[in-house]
């Protein structure tokens, strides 16, 4: 994704991860290790209003309501938000049947916050690369149904055999090299906002080791179609879209991986999504910031968006939910 003029916003390239079992199903597990490559260096920080917002998972009432919230959108559902950037921290997806209506709205206010001199950034979660990969356990019924039709996609392709026969044509919509996966393959797997990174589960020292850049180009080639196989780390049950080392009880946190990842980029936090919180809150002394709090009615969490204006972060919290 392009820097933008206005705003040096630093960040890298795109995303990573699944379960293995669901690769296995598709036959595109691979066993080659991404190339190393240097770590990114990061931008100075600056004095504008950047929001997270945590998973929404199908359920658009909540995504407008936590847009509302961080005053990104009006009540016609049309960007408000000036030069606010909004990182939405990944899973659209899955427990919800709003998912087609989601796709489209963050796609349509991503180009309103762009001529508005603003910016909204959608992040990959586990959850859309578990639809890529063939991986439906999480949708609901009436999901199954929701992208039937779409061009290009075929429920009777034999790679869709072994899957029930109500999820092929789901499968076919998201399958590698469809439209679908093409336009996820478009978000980033992570971005640095003024100081700050955002990712879905978290980084580790390890991929910075391998290189989010080519973690991020060898995922997207996969969704793409260009690549039979994804990166070993699209199944890593310890990858940036499904690591827990950050989302568990503050004594368990691996803090020590946290500093290490930040300090190397010269960050002063990073802000991850993935693992339930009652509330969004900080570990690791305010250099973690976790925001997933159950926004879709599959949780029926508190409706909260993390606010960073300079170097502060608050938590906004709508007195409603």
């Amino acid at each position: 994704m392009k820097r933008r003029q206005h705003a040096p916003v630093i960040r890298l390239r795109r995303r990573s991860l699944l379960s293995t079992a669901a690769c296995l199903a598709l036959g595109a597990c691979s066993s080659e290790a991404p190339a190393p490559e240097a770590p990114e260096v990061a931008a100075a920080p600056l004095a504008r209003k950047v929001v997270a917002i945590g998973d929404v998972h199908g359920d658009l009432d909540a995504l407008r309501g936590a847009l509302r919230l961080a005053g990104a959108i009006d009540a016609n559902d049309s960007w408000s938000g000036g030069a606010m950037v909004v990182v939405q921290v990944g899973d659209q997806l899955d427990r919800g049947d709003d998912e087609p209506e989601i796709l489209a709205l963050l796609d349509r206010l991503a180009a309103e916050a762009t001529r508005a001199g603003g910016e909204l950034i959608v992040l990959t979660g586990n959850h859309e690369l578990m639809n890529v990969a063939g991986d439906l356990r999480y949708v609901t019924p009436a999901g199954l149904r929701d992208f039937d039709g779409v061009p290009g996609a075929d429920p009777d392709d034999p790679r869709f055999a072994s899957i029930p026969e109500a999820s092929r044509a789901r499968a076919a919509a998201f399958a590698p090299g469809t439209k679908l996966a093409a336009q996820l393959a478009r978000r980033p797997l992570h971005a640095i906002v003024d100081g700050t990174l955002f990712v879905h589960a978290g980084v580790l020292p390890a991929h910075l080791d391998a290189g989010l850049d080519a973690l991020d180009r060898e995922a997207d080639a996969w969704a793409n179609g260009e690549l039979r196989q994804p990166p070993r780390a699209v199944a890593d049950s310890n990858g940036p879209l499904w690591t827990r080392a950050y989302g568990g009880p503050e004594a368990q946190v691996d803090c020590a991986s946290a500093r290490a990842v930040l300090d190397r980029l010269g960050l002063a936090r990073m802000v991850v999504a993935h693992t339930v919180q009652p509330h969004i809150n900080s570990v690791c002394d305010g250099r973690v910031w976790r925001v997933d709090v159950g926004l879709s009615k599959h949780y029926g969490g508190p409706r909260e968006v993390l606010v960073i204006e300079g170097d502060t972060p608050r938590v906004l919290t709508d007195p409603a939910r």
